[in-house]
C-alpha cells in the first residue's frame, strides 16, 4: 500500500540528565524504547536530534558569576568597559552580565534600538517615528530615552530591561551609565576597551572597532574559553550559547560535539542496523509574527552532525510544475508525470539552484531546518522530550 504520511517529528521522552551520565547510551535506549513502545520501525535516514542542554548537562559544563568575573577583569582590568550590544534576556544574558560585572569597576552600557540583535524591541516603532529619532545616526542618553519613550516593557516578560540590567550592574558592585546607538564605534566616545555582546553580527563588530582604534575588544565568544579555577569553558564559542543555570550559574554551550553524534550513530546502527543521523541542536531559526522576536540566540543551530545532514535541500515546488509544465495533466498521469520528473532529478544528483522550478523552496541548510523543527517540537518548558526522532525528513512524492 502507498505509503499516505510524509514527515513525523516524535519528541522522545528520557530521564532527567545529571552531569557524567552516559549520554549516548541513555539517547540510545530512549530511541530504542520509544520505537517499542508506539510500534513504529526505524528506517535509514531517520534523524535523532539531541537538545544542546542535555548534552551540557551530561558534561558538567558549568560556570559560576565570579569565575566569569574573573575572566573579564583578567583581559580588561580595572579600565572603563563598554558592554555593547547584549540582547535583551534574564535566561540567556541577565546571569552573564552580573559576572561581567563582577570584573569591572564601571560599565558604559550601549544597547541597540529600537530592538536587540533577535528582535526584542526597547521601544514603539511609530513611538521611534514620532519622535523624528533616526536608529542609524542619533545616539540617545538614558535621560532622553526615558523623556522620548518612558518607562515601557517587554511585551512578553513584563521587564524593564534598562532598568534590569542598571541594577544588575549595580548590585555587582560596578558603576554605570546607558546609552543608546547602533553604531558600534561610538562606544569610543566613552572608553576604548570594548566587550560587544552580539552573536551573528560579531565579526562585522570587532573588525569596525578595530579599524576606528579600539585599544582592548573581546566578544562574549572570548570569555571563558578556557577553564577559571574549575569552571566549565567552551574554547569555540566562550559565553556565547550560555543559559541560566541558577541565580549565581550558568550553564556553556555543550563542547566536544562531534565525538558524542558519531557515537550515537555507532551505538544506533550497533542496535537497530540502520543508519540513523544525528544531530544536536540549540535554538531554531524562525522569527515570531507577533514579538518580532528572532529565535536564533545560540551562535548556531546546531553544533554538531553526522556527515548525512550536510548541505541544502535539493527540491522542486510541485505546484509550480502542475501549474507550468505538466499543465495539460491530471489525475494519475499528472501524478506519474511528476514523479517521474522527481526521479530524474534525483537521479541525475544535479544542482537545481536558480532554476524557476525550485522558487518558493526554502534555501536554507539541512540543519537549520532539521534543528528548527527539533527545536518546535520539544519546546523550551515542561515536555520532558530533549530526544527528537524525525523520520521520512528526506522522503520526497516518489517514495
Amino acid at each position: 500500500m502507498e505509503r499516505m504520511v510524509g514527515t513525523v517529528a516524535r519528541g522522545l521522552r528520557a530521564p532527567i540528565i545529571r552531569q557524567g551520565d552516559d549520554l549516548a547510551g541513555i539517547v540510545t535506549d530512549t530511541v530504542l524504547a520509544a520505537a517499542e513502545s508506539e510500534g513504529f520501525a526505524l528506517r535509514d535516514r531517520d534523524v535523532v536530534a539531541v537538545t544542546e542542554a542535555v548534552v551540557a548537562r551530561a558534561q558538567g559544563n558549568y560556570a559560576t558569576t565570579e569565575q566569569i568575573g574573573r575572566d573579564v577583569h583578567e583581559k580588561f582590568g580595572d579600565d572603563t568597559v563598554g558592554v555593547i550590544f547584549p540582547i535583551l534576556s534574564r535566561n540567556r544574558f541577565a546571569i552573564c552580565l552580573r559576572g561581567i560585572a563582577m570584573g569591572c569597576k564601571k560599565i558604559v552600557l550601549m544597547l541597540s534600538y529600537p530592538s536587540d540583535e533577535v528582535g526584542n524591541h526597547l521601544m514603539d516603532l511609530d513611538r521611534m517615528d514620532e519622535a523624528g529619532v533616526n536608529p542609524w545616526s542619533d545616539v540617545l542618553t538614558e535621560e532622553k530615552f526615558r523623556e522620548l519613550f518612558g518607562y515601557e516593557k517587554h511585551i512578553f516578560t513584563g521587564v524593564d530591561y534598562v532598568e534590569y540590567y542598571k541594577q544588575l550592574i549595580t548590585e555587582a558592585g560596578a558603576e554605570v551609565e546607558v546609552i543608546f546607538a547602533n553604531d558600534p564605534r561610538t562606544i569610543l566616545q566613552y572608553t576604548d576597551s570594548v566587550l560587544h555582546c552580539d552573536i551573528h553580527t560579531r565579526q562585522r563588530t570587532r573588525r569596525l572597532l578595530l579599524a576606528a582604534g579600539a585599544k582592548k575588544v573581546y566578544a562574549l565568544d572570548q570569555i571563558l574559553t578556557a577553564s577559571v579555577d574549575g569552571s566549565g569553558y567552551n574554547d569555540r564559542y566562550g559565553l556565547l550559547g550560555s543559559n541560566k543555570a541558577t541565580e549565581n550559574s550558568v550553564k556553556l554551550f555543550p563542547i566536544h560535539c562531534q565525538e558524542m553524534v558519531d557515537e550515537i550513530q555507532r551505538r544506533l546502527q550497533e542496535k537497530t542496523g540502520k543508519h540513523i543521523e544525528v544531530m544536536i541542536y540549540g535554538d531554531g531559526a524562525f522569527k515570531d509574527p507577533v514579538g518580532k522576536i528572532w529565535e536564533l540566540a545560540d551562535p548556531v543551530v546546531s553544533p554538531a552532525y553526522t556527515k548525512g545532514l550536510e548541505g541544502t535541500p535539493n527540491e522542486v515546488k510541485l505546484k509550480y510544475l502542475a501549474d507550468n509544465d505538466f499543465a495539460g495533466l491530471s489525475g494519475d498521469s499528472l501524478k506519474e508525470a511528476i514523479k517521474n520528473y522527481i526521479r530524474e532529478k534525483d537521479e541525475k544528483a544535479a544542482s537545481l539552484v536558480g532554476t524557476m522550478v525550485t522558487q518558493g523552496t526554502t534555501p536554507r541548510r539541512l540543519t537549520d531546518l532539521i534543528g528548527s523543527l527539533a527545536d518546535l517540537t520539544s519546546g523550551s518548558g515542561d515536555k520532558g522530550t530533549p530526544v527528537i526522532l524525525i523520520q521520512g525528513y528526506f522522503d520526497n512524492y516518489t517514495k
